[in-house]
């Protein structure tokens, strides 16, 4: 039987993927008490980037990282699925997310590229979706992707 989150994520219409697999010398999540810590999740769809690059420099618009931030919030919310054994209605609050934006030394809108995330998170989790947050610009990102998001949950 589908929980409430779950069926929020199918009117968002919403198909989590399969929690991606680490791509080094590091586990995806770990739970401690009452906390899930999620890894940094790139944008990968399908095991593949769509987008590489960075905001601003011609080749990456701000929708396109915006489009990828929105991709990395999915791919936390497979994690998440994964951490709670496929029982998102476990999730009691978002604590806080994490998002970092490959750009061009002269772009500063990385906040509202990681609103596509922070935005998904109450869509689909209502009030216990509001978070703290960081959003800031790095000069590269793993396989030139354009947005890393980090989360940390709290579960029952």
């Amino acid at each position: 039987m589908a929980g409430k989150i779950d069926a929020r994520l199918a009117e968002l219409g919403i198909t989590l993927p399969d929690a991606p697999a680490p791509a080094a010398n590091y586990i995806p999540y770990v739970v401690t008490g009452n906390l899930v810590i999620i890894s940094g999740q790139i944008p990968m769809e399908g095991g593949a980037l769509a987008v590489t690059g960075y905001v601003g420099d011609g080749n990456v618009t701000e929708d396109h990282a915006i489009a990828e931030a929105r991709k990395c919030a999915i791919n936390l919310l497979a994690q998440l699925n994964a951490a709670t054994g496929g029982n998102l209605d476990r999730v009691k609050r978002v604590v806080k997310l994490g998002g970092f934006v490959a750009s061009a030394a002269d772009f500063t809108n990385h906040p509202k590229v990681i609103n596509a995330a922070s935005d998904l998170m109450v869509d689909v989790f209502g009030e216990a979706g509001r978070h703290a947050r960081f959003a800031v610009g790095a000069s590269a990102l793993p396989l030139g992707c354009v947005v890393e998001i980090e989360g940390m949950f709290e579960i029952e």
